[in-house]
C-alpha cells in the first residue's frame, strides 16, 4: 500500500521520534582541510501540539552520547572521554524547545535549549516540515528536517591541539543536522 500524503499539514497531538526512520549528524573540520562526520546511533524525542499549527509545537530530545559513531573505534572512544563528552560522567545530551516561530513556505525557526555536559544554552534550529503521510500500516507519520551550528567550546568540550600552521585539529564549529520522522501516538 502507498503512503497517502496530506495536502494541509496538522501536527496536532502526541507525536514520537521514529529512530528506525530518523538520523541525527554531525560534522566538524579537521586538520582545517576536510570534515569528519558522525552520527549518534541512540535516540528518543517527541513533539506535543494542542493546535494543529506547527509553531505551536513542543520538541523534547535526548541523545545517548554513547551512541556516537564515526566509523573509527578510536576517535569515537576519545569523544567519549573527558577531552570531549565524558559520556561516563554526562551520559545525555538534552534539548527541549521554547519557541517555535513560522518562517514560511514549510520553514521554521526552532529555538530551545540545549544541554551538554551540563551546560546550558540557547540554540536555534532551521527547520523544514515536510508535512505529514499515512504509512502502509496506517500509522500517521510526520517529516522534520532540522540543522544548526553550535560551538564546541561553549559546551566544554575542550580538547584542542593545534596544526603545524596554526590551525585547530578539529574544528570549533559542530554543524548537526537531523532528519526526523515522528509517529502519531
Amino acid at each position: 500500500m502507498e503512503a497517502t500524503i496530506y495536502t494541509a499539514i496538522d501536527t496536532k497531538g502526541k507525536w514520537t521520534n521514529d529512530a528506525v526512520h530518523s538520523d541525527i549528524n554531525f560534522s566538524v573540520s579537521h586538520l582545517v582541510i576536510s570534515k569528519v562526520n558522525g552520527t549518534f546511533e541512540s535516540y528518543s524525542g517527541n513533539l506535543n501540539n494542542e493546535t494543529g499549527e506547527f509553531k505551536d509545537s513542543k520538541l523534547e530530545f535526548d541523545i545517548q552520547v554513547d551512541s556516537i559513531n564515526t566509523k573509527n573505534e578510536m576517535r569515537d572512544n576519545h569523544l567519549k572521554s573527558d577531552d570531549f563528552f565524558n559520556a561516563e560522567k554526562h551520559p545525555t545530551i538534552h534539548f527541549v524547545s521554547t519557541h517555535v516561530q513560522d518562517a514560511g513556505e514549510g520553514k521554521f525557526l526552532i529555538k530551545g535549549d540545549l544541554s551538554i555536559r551540563e551546560i546550558t544554552k540557547e540554540v536555534v534550529w532551521e527547520a523544514y516540515l515536510g508535512g505529514t503521510a499515512v504509512d502502509g500500516y496506517g500509522n500517521t507519520k510526520l517529516g522534520l528536517e532540522v540543522s544548526t551550528t553550535i560551538n564546541r567550546f561553549d559546551y566544554n568540550l575542550k580538547w584542542n591541539q593545534l596544526t603545524e600552521t596554526g590551525g585547530f585539529t578539529v574544528g570549533k564549529d559542530i554543524s548537526i543536522i537531523g532528519n526526523l520522522q515522528f509517529a502519531k501516538q
